[in-house]
């Protein structure tokens, strides 16, 4: 019986099996193809996709928008302070509106909850665009890079992130390697240390697939890594924690001789971006000029053949719009 995930929504990779990871993979790489020989298609003719912004955004926003346009959707943008969503009107009573108006909703915001929330009241596929707690949709877009870039197929590649290993990219990736049966470390502070219960629940998962899911403090932990992988050292809301983070992240920063160390002349190196990586930003300068190096990641490697992170920003279009497709189309 042909897989299907029409209907689902896209909250976590941890509701996902690795054979409908591989699915939406494999359609993402087709729909890649499609755009690059010219034809738009018309998969999500007629429908009609909400799009929730609690937080900024750049390739996210844009992925959905373009992607949705490509294939014959209509979009509605509605960020903070423009509705009723969460003030007024509960999070329930809003989502059983959108659901007479809309085919399918996407939510960028803070809480994990809220995004489950919208899926239990709405009954409409609901899209995970980024909480504090997971990066899904992200997770598919770097897995897409690093197959078209690395030797190695997903299964037994060695991926390191290095910085703050307990944000939302982590766990996301903790989540996406679980699946896939990657050998993955967060390597950062013991004071920046993983929830213990995201480690349990991504080693459970782990534990089917072949996977590792580790915790390390030792730069050391970067040999034979295959992918290198990074994040500013402040999220978004935690701006006031950047003196206390340079001074915990800064040994952690990724450098040329942090990649040389992992023995591999083809490591890739990845990050989901925005990054500092120069002082050519306002926050950048301003926090330098307060005597704070907030550079995750030197220019070199930024620069550097190893950094594949501007295919990895593409993949955000085809990913997503494998999701769409698969969910609603």
């Amino acid at each position: 019986m042909a897989l299907s995930l029409k209907g689902r929504s896209f909250l976590t990779l941890m509701d996902f099996t690795p054979q409908e990871i591989r699915y939406l993979l494999d359609l993402a790489a087709e729909l890649k193809a499609k755009r690059r020989a010219g034809d738009k298609g018309a998969l999500l003719k007629g429908k009609n996709i909400l799009l929730i912004f609690e937080k900024a955004s750049t390739r996210t926003r844009c992925s959905f928008e373009v992607g949705a346009a490509e294939e014959g959707a209509h979009v509605t943008f509605m960020e903070q302070g423009v509705s009723q969503f969460g003030k007024k009107e509960s999070l329930e009573d809003s989502a059983k509106v959108f659901a007479k108006f809309y085919d399918a909703i996407e939510y960028r915001g803070y809480s994990q909850e809220a995004v489950e929330a919208l899926a239990r009241f709405s009954g409409l596929p609901v899209w995970n665009g980024l909480t504090d707690a997971d990066h899904p949709t992200q997770i598919l877009a770097d897995m897409l890079t690093i197959e078209e870039h690395a030797a190695k197929p997903l299964s037994g590649l060695r991926l390191v992130f290095c910085g703050d290993t307990r944000n939302n990219m982590t766990y996301a990736w903790m989540y996406g390697s679980a699946k896939m049966g990657i050998k993955f470390t967060a390597c950062g502070p013991k004071e920046l240390a993983p929830d213990p219960a995201v480690l349990e629940r991504a080693r459970a998962a782990a534990a089917e697939t072949g996977a590792s899911i580790e915790f390390s403090s030792d730069i050391g932990c970067v040999e034979g890594a295959d992918v290198i992988y990074t994040d500013v050292w402040a999220s978004m809301g935690e701006e006031g924690k950047i003196p206390e983070r340079v001074g915990l992240l800064s040994p952690y920063k990724v450098t040329m001789d942090m990649l040389k160390r992992t023995g591999n002349g083809d490591v890739i190196f990845l990050h989901c971006l925005p990054a500092f990586h120069d002082f050519e930003t306002e926050m950048a300068r301003s926090q330098m000029a307060a005597g704070y190096d907030i550079r995750e990641v030197e220019d070199e490697v930024f620069r550097s053949r190893h950094s594949v992170v501007f295919d990895e920003a593409e993949n955000r279009l085809h990913t997503i719009k494998a999701i769409m497709v698969a969910t609603l189309g």
